[in-house]
């Protein structure tokens, strides 16, 4: 299509090239005409009388409108719509430190589709994947940006209109970056930064100034969540015990005055000032007010609340109500649930962000950001988050959002069928587990990383006929694949997942309930079931590492690399001990005469939970490095 825009285009220009070709249209004096008016406050796209028309205020807003004024015009040769933005902010945290580091060119993939959909900010999450000169081993064989990558990225996501703001940390979650001997001096846990100490004010300065440096927004974001263990390592041996919140505001002033030497602007997620909400806490007053003393002690950041586990709406308030107590209205973080595993958690997504947008609507939070975590080894491909970014970003600037609308714009969007990425919930949503999957079971990942003779999960699936559900998913994703030729890769690797899950997720089962009967011709049949799980496994490794080296640098991938191949290895040992038993050079197969325990594992405490635990605590009841 040609089209002809005219008007106040001075903000847009370097943009609109971009949004052209993403969208595939080309923009001619001959085309058909659209006027655009910036005005304060104003998103409406119209066409009447064979004129277009765009009204915007930010940049953003824009390149959002002229994706409305598409999609309407392909349905209707007259429409006027209009939108009102719901947040001064609203945007995408992107975790570049969980194994996965994206391109510069898959970043600005995502920021295309932002644009868009109208999303206007965008964090990139690195606790050490980014370059600082005076710490070589900082980020080391970690896919680090360089300063000119993030400034590259910060170039487009500015013709967007999009604020790329650095996301980093500077005291907790930076184990990564202490396991190194230059930080001995620096190091209180394996995870947590040493407050006090002077060598940790140097180091943190240095990586303010070097991730800053490459972007123009003046905002930071310096972390210090989760920092639980804070003040109990050589923190205590050299200061004796403190409580963490006094701790905790101590070493925040020091870093906010980094911050403030090269005018920045700080946020910090907000759960270690929990425990001041807690109505019996010893941090209030009579009247429930936070103490004066306490609040005095905390420096000027702004906080950050994230939350994407819970689905009741007034949860969300009463923690948006405490956070007011200390005088400022937080920023609210959500999920899109990219890391439940091996495959996205879209119902659990779904339910948390419709509970907390509400929430954030009638609480008067200005600024909402959606959060692509990578726990775990980042084995679910970022791109499966489109969808979520698609309803945070209607209820962005709708007060009501309906899916149906949702899976409108989304294939408009990103050309993807809302529906057919919702059938990807279902290879963790299995039998046995409650409806969506509030409970975070990662049924896919314990299937596939399980081992056959160990089965540490076999008891928990026992009796679910999971293989019988992933046979009947195969065709649903092939056909899925078939709807959606631009994510054919994605659906494909999907498919091959539940191809493999279908066989393994219960010859383990199978195997054991042989062996216990002795059946020696049965046990003979899982040497050719064995040979085709391997062959099916690699071509599921292989079609993984075709999406991640499309997406992300090299490093990491080794990880995943190794996860496969420890399935397709004890593959065959599984082989030699069956035959070695067939063959009477063994009496019995110890791994099968062990009784099946179910899984008691953390994250085993909730009903309605096939299974949910890290990579290490599924292979093995035994340690790797110890």
């Amino acid at each position: 299509m040609e089209l002809h825009i005219r008007g106040d285009l001075s903000s847009v220009v370097d943009g609109l090239k971009i949004v052209s070709n993403h969208l595939n249209f080309q923009l001619t004096t001959t085309g058909y005409p659209i006027q655009v008016k910036h005005q304060k406050g104003q998103l409406r796209v119209v066409n009447k009388n064979g004129q277009g028309e765009i009204i915007f205020d930010q940049p953003v807003h824009f390149f959002r409108a002229l994706g409305l004024w598409l999609e309407h015009f392909r349905k209707s040769s007259e429409f006027n719509v209009s939108e009102i933005p719901q947040f001064d902010m609203s945007g995408v945290m992107l975790d570049a430190s969980r194994n996965a580091v994206p391109t510069v060119a898959d970043v600005e993939k995502l920021l295309q589709n932002m644009a868009v959909m109208g999303l206007n900010t965008l964090m990139l999450y690195t606790e050490d994947t980014y370059e600082v000169p005076e710490h070589p081993y900082f980020g080391y064989m970690r896919g680090r940006y360089t300063a000119e990558e993030l400034k590259a990225c910060d170039d487009y996501a500015s013709k967007l209109g999009i604020e790329m703001i650095p996301c980093i940390q500077t005291l907790g979650h930076l184990r990564e970056a202490l396991k190194w001997n230059y930080a001995s001096d620096i190091r209180d846990t394996d995870d947590i930064i040493l407050v006090d100490e002077p060598k940790t004010y140097e180091f943190l300065e240095n990586c303010i100034r070097a991730v800053s440096q490459p972007f123009r927004s003046n905002r930071i974001h310096i972390g210090m969540d989760e920092t639980f263990q804070l003040g109990l390592g050589k923190y205590l041996q050299k200061h004796g015990y403190e409580s963490h919140i006094d701790i905790m505001n101590r070493h925040l002033k020091k870093v906010v005055s980094i911050t403030q030497k090269y005018g920045l602007k700080p946020m910090i997620w907000s759960d270690m000032y929990f425990p001041l909400f807690a109505e019996t806490s010893d941090y209030r007053k009579e009247n429930g007010q936070i103490r004066e003393d306490i609040l005095a002690g905390i420096p000027d950041v702004e906080l950050v609340y994230w939350n994407y586990y819970r689905k009741e709406q007034e949860v969300y308030e009463k923690d948006f109500q405490n956070h007011k107590l200390l005088g400022r209205t937080p920023i609210f973080a959500g999920g899109a649930w990219t890391w439940n595993g091996i495959a996205p958690n879209y119902g659990k997504a779904i339910v948390t962000t419709e509970a907390a947008m509400a929430a954030s609507k009638k609480e008067g939070i200005k600024e909402v950001i959606v959060t692509l975590w990578g726990d775990n080894g980042a084995e679910t491909p970022f791109s499966t988050a489109y969808p979520m970014l698609q309803l945070f970003a209607e209820h962005s600037y709708h007060q009501e959002v309906g899916l149906k609308q949702v899976s409108e714009r989304f294939a408009f969007c990103c050309d993807g069928q809302f529906e057919d990425f919702m059938i990807l919930k279902r290879l963790d949503e299995t039998p046995g587990v409650i409806e969506d999957n509030m409970n975070i079971s990662m049924t896919s990942k314990v299937a596939m990383y399980q081992d056959i003779l160990i089965g540490l999960y076999d008891d928990n699936i026992s009796g679910l006929s999971l293989g019988e559900h992933y046979e009947k998913l195969v065709p649903k994703l092939e056909k899925a694949k078939q709807n959606n030729p631009k994510w054919e890769s994605l659906f494909d690797f999907y498919e091959q997942l539940a191809r493999v899950l279908s066989v393994k997720v219960e010859i383990g089962l199978q195997l054991k309930e042989a062996y216990e009967e002795k059946d020696v011709e049965r046990m003979k049949t899982f040497i050719p079931k064995l040979d085709w799980l391997q062959t099916n496994v690699d071509l599921l490794r292989k079609k993984h590492r075709s999406i991640w080296f499309s997406a992300y640098k090299p490093f990491g991938w080794e990880v995943i690399d190794i996860r496969y191949a420890g399935v397709m290895t004890r593959m065959d040992t599984v082989k030699y001990r069956i035959n070695d038993w067939l063959d009477g050079r063994i009496s019995n197969i110890e791994e099968l005469e062990e009784e099946r325990l179910r899984h008691d594992g953390p994250w085993e405490i909730f009903d309605g939970l096939v299974g949910g635990n890290i990579y290490h605590r599924i292979v093995t009841a035994g340690n790797f490095s110890l």
